[in-house]
């Protein structure tokens, strides 16, 4: 049978049907009603015969060809939008394009307002919908389908491609008269033993690894699902946050509070935009990742301290790897 004798955006229905597994969710991603993607399985059965999708509970799977359908069709839809893409012309300074971005509000406090100003000069008739992290849809390729870029720390397991985009560094926040503060530092015991406020986002961040490492479990007393409120938390109480330091310096003088380094060696933290494949090349997505970019690379970098600078007293000459060693005030007298 040739290409002639179906209608080809029955393919784009059909990549909608497997990827979604459910025909009411590929109607709102087409942007189509219940029935008229019901139409489209109803015709794409016939043409494979074959289910295609099968009813297993109150969920759908797919078959045994449908499996096999579906990166077969995913690529042809991907080489389709490269084809016409080449000769696709996008002007900024006249395009009224919309586009979705999904960040933490860490990012959104960091990165809109130098985003927003690039956005004014080049393309002040585009509008950006910023979007937080959906926590357990995150890495999954529908939510990443579903807009244009995700800006958010590596480790999450996304699919498609990314880039790095922005570094930091975590840093301490705490009330200016908090007790604890020494010479404007604080030690590995008082992040043991101090109240925290964090940040809950369903990972732990680089900092709460390399305490995990260290042996120190903060005793969380207060949470929240991001980092701009934590500032505002540690004003007038115990309580220590540990955020990026962008974020900190934004807050710094605003909110009470100090910010101070971290009492163990820099833990980088790495910001990345990742988009599906299917856009990759649309030149209207090449502009914004483009913009993007040199957004990332404007920012300077943040200088709580000189990196050659005695990070924490307590391990001066020590093995920073093992905490019985490196920080002996950690281990129990024996």
């Amino acid at each position: 049978m040739g290409l002639g004798a179906i209608d080809l955006n029955l393919l784009v229905a059909l990549e909608a049907l497997l990827e979604e597994k459910n025909v009411t969710h590929a109607g709102v991603r087409l942007s189509t009603s219940q029935s008229a993607m019901s139409g489209s399985l109803a015709r794409l059965r016939r043409h494979f015969n074959d289910e295609l999708l099968v009813r297993v509970g109150r969920e759908y799977e797919l078959t045994p060809l449908a499996e096999r359908l579906l990166p077969v069709v995913q690529s042809s839809l991907h080489k389709a939008e490269e084809a016409l893409s080449l000769t696709r012309h996008f002007d900024p300074s006249r395009s009224r394009q919309r586009f979705s971005v999904v960040m933490s509000d860490y990012v959104m406090t960091v990165f809109m307002e130098p985003l927003l100003r690039a956005l004014a000069q080049e393309a002040p008739g585009i509008r950006i919908d910023f979007h937080p992290i959906v926590i357990g849809q995150l890495e999954t390729e529908t939510h990443l389908r579903c807009h244009d870029l995700m800006i958010v720390p590596l480790g999450y397991q996304l699919p498609g491609v990314s880039e790095t985009v922005m570094h930091d560094r975590f840093v301490c926040l705490v009330d200016p008269d908090n007790p604890r503060l020494v010479d404007g530092r604080l030690s590995l015991r008082d992040l043991a033993e101090m109240p925290h406020a964090a940040c809950v986002i369903g990972k732990l961040t680089p900092a709460d690894r390399q305490l995990e490492t260290l042996g120190i479990t903060p005793r969380v007393q207060v949470s929240t699902p991001g980092f701009n409120v934590l500032p505002f938390l540690v004003g007038g109480t115990d309580l220590v946050a540990v955020v990026p330091e962008r974020l900190a310096r934004r807050y710094e003088g605003f909110a009470r509070c100090a910010v101070v380094p971290t009492p163990f060696p820099d833990v980088p933290l790495v910001e990345a935009m990742y988009w599906h494949h299917n856009r990759h090349g649309d030149p209207a997505h090449r502009w914004l990742r483009e913009t993007v970019r040199k957004v990332g690379a404007s920012l300077a970098d943040p200088a709580v301290r000189s990196l050659d600078e005695p990070v924490v007293r307590e391990i001066a000459g020590a093995d920073a790897t093992h905490a019985d060693r490196a920080f002996p005030e950690l281990t129990p007298a024996s």
